[in-house]
């Protein structure tokens, strides 16, 4: 189980990195009104990670909610 975790992180660490070496170049960011210029790259990472963060609030919102509700379901 370890040799697998292990093949696991390298395989995705050579990913990571090639997707780095890949993405250097600067691109133009447009959004709201606001426009910046940065490495693609950082802007993959900061996609991606809004979107984590966003998935993780979503769920834990909708989780809580659906935990009130049923205890609700309950005192009736």
């Amino acid at each position: 189980m370890k040799k697998l975790k292990l093949a696991t992180v390298l395989v995705l660490t050579l990913v990571l990195v090639l997707l780095v070496v890949q993405n250097t170049t600067s691109v133009q960011a447009h959004f709201l009104g606001f426009s910046t210029e940065m490495s693609l790259v950082v802007l993959l990472f900061l996609t991606g990670a809004l979107g984590f963060v966003s998935g993780l609030v979503l769920g834990f919102l909708l989780k809580s909610r659906g935990g009130q509700s049923t205890k609700e379901q309950q005192k009736n």
